[in-house]
């Protein structure tokens, strides 16, 4: 099955790729006359050959924990060899800059295999460096423009053995789910913002996402995906009723109209101005938020998946973070690009939920809910660093601090790179704990 393309966010979503990988023979005998060793040897005929495709394997699988152990002997050959040097004054270099450090940062990409080192020393920024640098970029998770960056140039500079070690980290990791993960499962891999579906042993639907906040940390879980809320209501978490909701009201009395958001007092519903908004009678009462994909923080769909946590999966009114390098925006739950792809594939296996079937829901804007008659498991994952068996080798910011290994962060929060402003209404953040 093809792996269904997404929308917006293909610039950051070319994240578990593939690429060949064979040398020209001319390239082997010059590497060993001289040239810095290339990590894996390559063929750049052209700078269409240093493309980044995406793979069908699974990051929890036996293929990857095999790539990524393999992984782990180059980095000690690149570490035994002193790494790579750092490059400086490189954050803003694109096609037709010139110089030294043009120079500094096409020798960065050889010693990773982003080049091959038949490229050879010119101080010319050409199709061939913007090509490689668009392959380190897709590499660590970044927008693929071919254009140095600030990001780029400091996930360039963190040290060799620091990668080295993260990729022992994650192979600790990656063994750990050896066993039967089931013939269809999910994956959410936090570091990475992304949701992978997987279905005898293949990658089918790939997803980006919104996961939590430095300070609301999405948690790693095995869990399964149980009922999918179609056009859910969203209550709004007490803690943002006296944080944000209730400022807003006193800065505007018609905030919570425009916004369809209703107060109720036990069942009974009543009007904003009923209230009085420089007081504390605001956090007596409960609000909820009408269903509805324009505004409704929720979007048009809801995915449980029981947990101790309270966390849950679903769409979003703010469509534009996904194409964000930086996506760890929520309060802990995971907020689905191309959602309705993703339901669709949840509920293939369920009578009477076929994507019509799907569609015809959403358009209704009525609450419906569909049970699964296979819960599917879902694995919420935290992977920094990873390889796919055609030797591609990803890295991603330990956003969590969890490595152990203090890795510079490389993306600042937020950089919307490659999404265009969102044209939702311009409403608070979202507490993720209730619906």
């Amino acid at each position: 099955m093809l792996i269904q393309a997404t929308s917006r966010a293909t610039l950051s979503l070319a994240l578990l790729g593939t690429v060949a990988l064979v040398a020209p023979a001319s390239a082997r005998e010059q590497a060993g006359a001289g040239y810095a060793q290339a990590e894996w040897a390559q063929d750049y005929a052209s700078p269409a050959a240093m493309q980044v495709q995406r793979s069908s394997t699974p990051i929890l699988s036996p293929q990857t924990v095999a790539a990524t152990e393999q992984m782990v002997e180059r980095y000690k050959e690149i570490v035994s060899r002193g790494g790579w040097k750092p490059v400086s004054g490189a954050d803003r270099l694109r096609i037709g800059a010139r110089g030294a450090v043009v120079g500094a940062v096409r020798q960065r990409l050889i010693v990773t295999g982003d080049i091959d080192p038949v490229a050879g020393n010119s101080g010319v920024y050409d199709s061939y460096v913007a090509a490689g640098v668009k392959r380190f970029q897709a590499r660590h998770g970044l927008s693929q423009t071919g254009t140095m960056s600030m990001a780029t140039q400091q996930a360039m500079n963190v040290p060799a053995d620091i990668r080295l070690r993260q990729l022992e980290i994650n192979a600790v990791r990656l063994r750990s789910y050896s066993g039967n993960l089931g013939q269809r499962f999910v994956i959410t891999n936090i570091p990475a913002a992304l949701v992978q579906t997987v279905e005898n042993g293949q990658v089918v639907t790939l997803h980006a996402a919104g996961v939590g906040k430095i300070d609301r940390q999405s948690p790693i879980m095995n869990t399964k995906a149980t009922q999918i809320n179609f056009n859910p209501f969203w209550t709004v978490p007490a803690s943002i009723v006296k944080k944000d909701l209730i400022p807003k009201m006193q800065k505007d009395p018609n905030y919570l109209t425009d916004n369809k958001i209703r107060i109720f007092s036990g069942e009974a519903e009543i009007q904003p101005s009923q209230v009085n908004w420089n007081s504390d009678e605001g956090t007596r009462y409960r609000y909820r938020q009408d269903s509805g994909a324009d505004f409704n923080s929720m979007g048009i769909v809801r995915i449980n998946i029981p947990n101790p946590y309270g966390v849950f999966m679903h769409d979003t009114n703010t469509k534009g973070v996904f194409g964000d390098d930086f996506r760890f925006i929520s309060s802990g739950c995971v907020r689905v690009q191309n959602v309705r792809e993703y339901i669709t594939w949840l509920l293939k296996d369920t009578p009477g939920w076929g994507r019509e079937q799907v569609e015809q829901a959403i358009e209704s804007g009525k609450r419906v809910d569909a049970t699964l008659s296979s819960p599917v498991p879902v694995y919420w994952t935290y992977i920094t660093a990873w390889a796919t068996p055609d030797g591609l080798v990803q890295f991603r910011d330990d956003i969590y601090k969890r490595d152990g290994v203090n890795v510079p962060s490389t993306i600042g929060a937020p950089t919307p790179v490659a999404s265009a402003e969102s044209t939702a209404p311009q409403s608070f953040e979202p507490g993720d704990e209730e619906n």
